[in-house]
């Protein structure tokens, strides 16, 4: 972590904990190595944190060149998530079901391409 996002990181923490005191439900998740801190209020719950991180992916996949190597892998796997969390507490239709099954064709087409040409960063 850098000194500075060290100091924030840590006057953060003094912040999340004086709400707690004053029994504000507050969760703290952090990768100090990345200098990401995520924040996350009381009513947050499961599907609405995936959903969140889904956005993150989702931007990578629509920021990421097409010629790269897993691209597709990633694109097509974030829409099938998405479809899935958007209607979690529904029903799919036999439309989204349909594309489904054709990001499904995709990740098995980009799979043997990502498979014989690797990628190094």
């Amino acid at each position: 972590m850098s000194d500075d996002f060290e100091e924030f990181y840590k006057s953060l923490l003094d912040l999340v904990e004086s709400f707690k005191k004053k029994n504000v439900l507050v969760k703290m998740h952090s990768d100090p190595g990345s200098n990401i801190i995520r924040i996350y209020g009381e009513r947050s719950d499961g599907l609405t944190l995936a959903k969140t991180g889904l956005e993150e992916i989702e931007e990578l996949a629509l920021t990421t060149a097409e010629h790269h190597p897993y691209w597709a892998l990633l694109y097509n796997s974030s829409e099938i998530i998405k479809t899935v969390l958007e209607k979690w507490n529904g029903t799919l239709s036999e439309d989204e079901i349909k594309q489904i099954m054709w990001c499904s064709d995709e990740i098995k087409n980009s799979s043997s391409h990502a498979a014989s040409h690797g990628h190094d960063e």
